[in-house]
């Protein structure tokens, strides 16, 4: 499996954090993503792992996301 394949995605006022499968946890504010930022706390916990899990989708809000992706600086946000 991919090391960088999800187990579980959970939030709290700021982040956004997904548990790996080889027991890291990576956390990425929540404001880099203003789409789920913005969603409701039902949308946040409807999401489903997609690409081999590899990726987090949030069917209700067409959002994807891919794991690999959280671990680059988003340069747009101060």
């Amino acid at each position: 499996m991919n090391a960088l394949a999800g187990k579980k995605v959970h939030f709290d006022d700021s982040y956004l954090h997904v548990d790996l499968v080889d027991g890291r946890r990576i956390s990425t504010p929540l404001n880099w993503y203003p789409e789920l930022e913005q969603a409701t706390v039902k949308t946040l916990k409807t999401y489903q792992f997609i690409c081999d899990a590899t990726g987090i989708e949030w069917p209700s809000i067409d959002y994807q996301l891919s794991i690999e992706a959280m671990l680059t600086t988003n340069k747009n946000v101060a």
